[in-house]
């Protein structure tokens, strides 16, 4: 059955493609953005989260709504700034929602929202953490521990509540991926700090597929959003000097450089979590690329 979906961030690379997936399963689309609406296929609504703006007409008649907003943690250095700017985005974004559809006669059947699965800490090493796994203490967790607790929120006024503790997603348009592609294109490719710290991705057509499962099969509660293949940093470099048919001989990068170039963000790359999908599989989802040579393949084909 076709669902009226509202998508915040739907415009970005990763709700680019969930809103494309979504709309060709025969949803309806409409999407919420910061930035004046301009040309596209869906309905378009302008809000402002930090100045609590967001009308009403754009939940009119909605029975799903998609939580993707958020600012980028990889783009900017860690200032005390720009880490409230991380937390607040998120936490303010899904207030806002929750306030607006506190007050309607008729609310949406459920809230699908994103998290990460830093909730876990930025590193966990090789244990295979699942979703009774507990938090981490460091900044990353914090952030994915108090945007999960603001989604749970709706849960008190009647509506269904899905998270998902996303990984790395793999996309074709820009994201973690293309950051790693230009060395291994160049033939110099190598594994970062240890190279045994464990990478969960997803392909971004799994993660939409997943979204759309959620939706018709009502699910609810957290759940690991990750294909069911981790690696580690260096057998991913590895897998993607081989679907680029590059070599692949380079000694590791060293951590202390990665700190010297993105600071308290080299936790992202030097840290790792080892994380169980099996929940997700138990409940029937499929994954379309469950390996990664494969999921690499689909996205960098000619």
């Amino acid at each position: 059955m076709s669902k009226n979906i509202l998508i915040t961030g739907g415009t970005g690379t990763l709700g680019s493609t969930i809103s494309k997936y979504l709309a060709d399963e025969g949803h309806s689309i409409r999407v919420l953005t910061r930035s004046a609406p301009g040309n596209s296929p869906y309905k378009m609504f302008q809000w402002d989260p930090g100045n609590g703006q967001l009308t009403e007409e754009a939940l009119d008649g909605v029975n799903v709504i998609v939580n993707l907003a958020g600012e980028s943690i990889a783009d900017k250095k860690w200032t005390r700034e720009q880490k409230n700017l991380i937390l607040k985005s998120r936490v303010d974004a899904i207030k806002l929602i929750h306030d607006v559809v506190s007050k309607m006669e008729v609310k949406p059947e459920a809230f699908i929202s994103a998290s990460a699965v830093g909730y876990y800490g930025y590193d966990t090493g090789s244990i295979l953490v699942k979703e009774t796994s507990r938090f981490g203490d460091d900044f990353l967790a914090t952030v994915a521990k108090e945007w999960e607790d603001s989604a749970d929120a709706f849960t008190n006024i009647g509506v269904r509540v899905f998270k998902m503790r996303i990984g790395i997603v793999l996309s074709k348009k820009g994201g973690a991926l293309a950051k790693m592609l230009p060395p291994v294109k160049l033939g110099i490719g190598a594994g970062i700090g240890r190279g045994d710290q464990y990478l969960s991705w997803i392909h971004e057509e799994d993660l939409a597929a997943l979204i759309n499962f959620a939706i018709k099969n009502q699910c609810e509660g957290t759940y690991n959003s990750v294909a069911p293949n981790p690696v580690t940093n260096r057998e991913f470099m590895k897998s993607l000097a081989r679907v680029l048919k590059k070599p692949f001989f380079l000694p590791n990068v060293p951590g202390f450089i990665m700190k010297l170039a993105l600071g308290q963000r080299a936790s992202m790359v030097l840290g790792g979590n080892r994380v169980s999908s099996e929940k997700l599989q138990d409940e029937g989802f499929v994954f379309t690329y469950p390996e990664l040579d494969g999921a690499l393949r689909k996205i960098l084909k000619p």
